[in-house]
């Protein structure tokens, strides 16, 4: 039973918004963003407490003779509609991470398994690339790293958009690939796997950062081979000196070069402050979903079976063609109903 209190609070909170809006006072963005979030978990109160009313006003009818029969005949449909209105309501008031809305760090690096774990790495890239363009979101490659054989040996993309963090965090782990490799003569099944992290992209205002705590150097910077190498010192590389943290970037500005180098920093010190408190809230239990640590085996891509198994939540795919041209949609939906479930669990036992 969700608390009429809370619901009456959400409501005097969305017309506060509302007013301020109206008057112009206050962070117009702010209160913007606050009345975007609002205005769809009040729309879902309205309906829980119209559906709440036509109960009471149905079971009222079956007092009057002339009126009983339509209050029968409507009742059953109420009361089968009211769990489901309730959940929705219950789901809208889950706490929101408050970094959903946010563009990500997407970073793609081999793992075991040599030659064919870059080339599975760069097979991830292009899968995460699709389903980004059916989102309609921007795909910046920040620092692209191949390998000989035409695999990645490190990528490291920001992609922004509508919910791209919503969407991605999941996807932080290991990915396990079951399959012959180009390279195998005998046609031996192999297992490689590369490693997948979904930084939350972070501003100024979260991570501050000491001019004395980082050392920046430039280095040579080459391009693809052939006339167009570029033999500029352009390259960036900062070093994070009380955490080690290393990131590059090799675009041809050494302006935008260090800009984005930062950029790429602040998300990386961001996603271990971020992860440091949620493992403090979460040391007594294990979530659903998984920690997210990029050295947890999330999950496992079969191509003779064409199987994609996702090992948190046991779900299990036979279409892997399709996943791999970027339909991930079945999945993440999925990890996300999973880790609503964990939520709603958690609230009912507080």
């Amino acid at each position: 039973m969700i608390p009429t209190d809370r619901l009456i609070q959400i409501k005097q909170r969305l017309e506060f918004v509302e007013a301020s809006m109206s008057a112009g006072e206050g962070d117009i963005a702010d209160l913007g963003r606050e009345y975007a979030e609002l205005r769809p978990v009040v729309t879902q109160i309205e309906e829980l407490e119209q559906i709440r009313a036509d109960i009471a006003e149905a079971e009222e009818m079956l007092n009057d003779p002339e009126m009983k029969d339509l209050a029968e005949e409507e009742l059953p449909a109420l009361r089968e509609r009211l769990p489901e209105v309730e959940q929705a309501v219950q789901l809208a008031l889950l706490p929101r991470d408050a970094a959903d809305a946010r563009p990500a760090v997407l970073e793609i690096r081999p793992g075991t398994g040599g030659d064919e774990a870059a080339l599975f790495a760069g097979d991830l890239a292009r899968m995460y690339q699709r389903f980004a363009e059916t989102q309609g979101w921007a795909w910046e490659v920040i620092e692209e790293q191949m390998s000989d054989l035409g695999g990645l040996r490190e990528l490291v993309v920001r992609v922004a958009g509508s919910g791209v963090f919503a969407r991605l965090k999941f996807e932080s782990g290991v990915h396990r690939v079951q399959r012959v490799p180009e390279t195998e003569s005998g046609g031996r099944i192999h297992t490689s796997a590369a490693t997948v992290a979904v930084l939350p992209e972070a501003q100024e205002v979260d991570i501050q950062i000491e001019p004395g705590d980082i050392r920046i150097d430039t280095m040579r910077s080459s391009g693809a081979g052939g006339q167009h190498v570029n033999t500029t010192d352009s390259a960036v590389r900062i070093t994070h000196l009380p955490t080690g943290i290393v990131v590059t970037s090799s675009e041809k500005s050494q302006h935008r070069n260090r800009e984005i180098a930062m950029q790429v920093l602040r998300a990386r010190l961001f996603d271990a402050q971020r992860s440091a408190v949620d493992a403090e809230r979460s040391a007594d239990r294990k979530a659903q979903v998984g920690s997210g640590d990029r050295s947890e085996r999330i999950r496992t891509y079969n191509f003779p079976q064409g199987r994609m198994t996702d090992h948190r939540i046991g779900l299990t795919l036979y279409r892997l063609d399709q996943i791999m041209q970027g339909d991930l949609d079945e999945i993440i939906d999925a990890l996300t109903a999973e880790h609503q479930a964990a939520q709603l669990a958690e609230m009912g036992q507080n």
